[in-house]
């Protein structure tokens, strides 16, 4: 089978497989909907308590998963291709943090109260920050171990201003709403906030789709790249651009969550070749899929408090995080 032909079918079976988590979602909980009393209330022609069950509960709830999931990952395949590192991810870099804490600081001063855009917009301003910090290092350093330590830099600086923040909370609601944005989740979310969110989405993945095609030519180096024609610098300004409107779109909805832009590309990377352009769709596809499932996870286990999608991620993404670069390392020391 061809590459192209391979990337099709993954792409088909894992829109089959989303769409079947979506609905399982919907499906699953506290209260149980019959697949039939489901598939009435999708149409209309369901009973108000399954209405306000599906509606204005689970569906918005998976939605959010998984557009969230998408972004991050579809970022964090997008920055791979372009810093040709496989431990590029807005969480590992500090881009999620530094989204979260201007997050955090709209909510700390009351400006979400004033006007709904703030929060995606103060999101995807500290996102677009982070993320034209890296690219510009990445410009003028080769050493991806100077770009990983600078992205470890922005994650503990916005860390610590969080911090800051929540030692200053003026109430205990303030602390909690910004607790909930450090920890990631996407409970209680409405259709209306991912219609708030997905404009930045829609020109976010509209960015990343205009720089796809230089990924490919990028694998070979930024000199053999602009020697065959690719204009790197306005790759480079549509990859920041587009993975700072969908990580900020991603942290206004969830808050941060981390490790599913790093483990979705990895995993896709080897089933289409090894090709950073044919990697964005299914990475993205995968990471929607997986936070759909630990979203999942978090609601199903059997705490005396439900967990938080932040934490779920982090649990099933770290382990595997450390075997990729567990791994890297060994492959480079073979070399």
């Amino acid at each position: 089978m061809k590459v192209q032909d391979h990337s099709r079918a993954l792409i088909l079976a894992l829109v089959l497989l989303s769409a079947l988590a979506i609905a399982a979602s919907c499906l699953i909980g506290v209260t149980p909907l019959p697949l039939g009393r489901l598939m009435a209330t999708l149409v209309g022609l369901g009973d108000p308590q399954a209405e306000l069950i599906v509606w204005d509960i689970r569906l918005p709830r998976a939605l959010a998963a998984f557009m969230v999931g998408m972004a991050l990952a579809g970022s964090g395949a997008a920055l791979q291709g372009l810093l040709r590192n496989p431990l590029a991810e807005p969480g590992v870099l500090g881009v999620s943090a530094m989204a979260s804490l201007f997050a955090t600081i709209t909510i700390y001063w009351g400006f979400v109260q004033l006007l709904p855009w703030m929060l995606p917009l103060a999101s995807i301003a500290g996102a677009l920050l982070a993320t034209g910090l890296l690219a510009l290092i990445a410009s003028r350093v080769q050493s991806v171990v100077t770009l990983v330590l600078v992205g470890v830099g922005i994650s503990s600086l916005a860390g610590a201003f969080m911090s800051l923040l929540l030692n200053l909370a003026p109430n205990p609601f303030t602390l909690s709403d910004m607790m909930n944005w450090m920890m990631g989740s996407v409970a209680n979310r409405s259709l209306e906030d991912l219609v708030l969110a997905s404009p930045f989405f829609v020109a976010g993945v509209m960015a990343i789709g205009l720089a796809a095609p230089g990924l490919r030519a990028l694998t070979l180096g930024e000199e053999a790249a602009s020697a065959v024609g690719l204009d790197v610098g306005r790759s480079r300004i549509w990859v920041v651009l587009g993975t700072g409107l969908l990580t900020g779109a991603a942290v206004s909805v969830a808050g941060a969550v981390g490790f599913v832009g790093i483990i979705a590309p990895h995993l896709v990377r080897p089933l289409v070749g090894y090709d950073p352009t044919r990697t964005l769709v299914p990475a993205a596809l995968l990471g929607g899929l997986v936070l759909v499932v630990a979203d999942l996870i978090a609601r199903l286990a059997p705490t005396g408090q439900e967990l938080k999608l932040g934490v779920v991620a982090a649990l099933i993404g770290a382990p595997i995080f450390i075997w990729i670069a567990v791994r890297r390392r060994m492959l480079e020391v073979d070399q």
